[in-house]
């Protein structure tokens, strides 16, 4: 019966911040622009699946910087601060206690490559963020990862139900040198967006730049506008 309360209290603030946000996540590029660059079939936002600039590629780089944290999952834990009503750091089982997300995304890199159909399993940002319930002011998040890594979104992109913190792939465990234990993932962006070895998201009034943002790179990111630089 607890687990239950718990969980209609999640559903229930959930809905609360989609209902928020709704209007904002409709309207961003990649759900509403009208020409939008690319080729190939549409994906499932009526996109282009290979976005401008990118080649498709069934190798997975590994991009990181020089840093490649070795946490094991017991040991691991993500803090949930800032513009919230509940902070919250949670333990390994306390974040697979969360309702867990299976899903087939994307992903598109900044370097031009993209991967596709990967099969991820993990817990929906938006769930996340239901549980702290972000303030009224808050309008962004910066997410830090245990490499002392950076990144920022506006809320009403990490809102998005693709948007998950994923622990498996391909119905594997995340591999340490893609970001496991855990790290996020931004289909509808380009994926410096996902922090990897994520430990912490800092939610935000005011937008602040992450690692690469400070280095010259876009806030905003949207592949299909080649949207790779500020």
């Amino acid at each position: 019966m607890e687990n239950s309360g718990k969980l209609e209290k999640v559903v229930a603030a959930r809905m609360k911040l989609k209902a928020r946000f709704e209007e904002k996540m409709r309207l961003t590029p990649s759900l509403s622009d009208e020409r939008p660059m690319g080729t190939g079939p549409l994906n499932r936002h009526g996109m282009p699946s290979l976005p401008v600039g990118q080649i498709a590629t069934e190798k997975w780089p590994v991009l990181d910087l020089g840093i490649q944290p070795e946490i094991a999952p017991e040991d691991w834990q993500l803090k949930l601060d800032g513009a919230v009503e509940h902070p919250v750091t949670l333990s390994w089982k306390e974040f697979m206690d969360l309702p867990q997300t299976e899903d087939t995304s994307d992903f598109h890199c900044v370097t031009s490559w993209s991967r596709f159909g990967l099969q991820w399993k993990g817990v929906r940002f938006i769930d996340l963020a239901a549980l702290v319930q972000p303030t009224q002011h808050a309008a962004f998040i910066l997410c830090h990862g245990y490499d002392d890594y950076t990144t920022n979104l506006s809320l009403e992109e990490a809102l998005k139900p693709d948007v998950l913190l994923v622990h498996t792939v391909d119905d594997k465990p995340l591999p340490e040198e893609h970001g496991g234990p855990v790290r996020m993932i931004t289909p509808q962006l380009y994926a410096w967006k996902g922090s990897k070895w994520i430990n912490r998201i800092e939610f935000l009034e005011v937008n602040h730049p992450g690692f690469w943002e400070e280095r010259g790179y876009s806030n905003t990111a949207y592949p299909w506008r080649n949207d790779r630089y500020s």
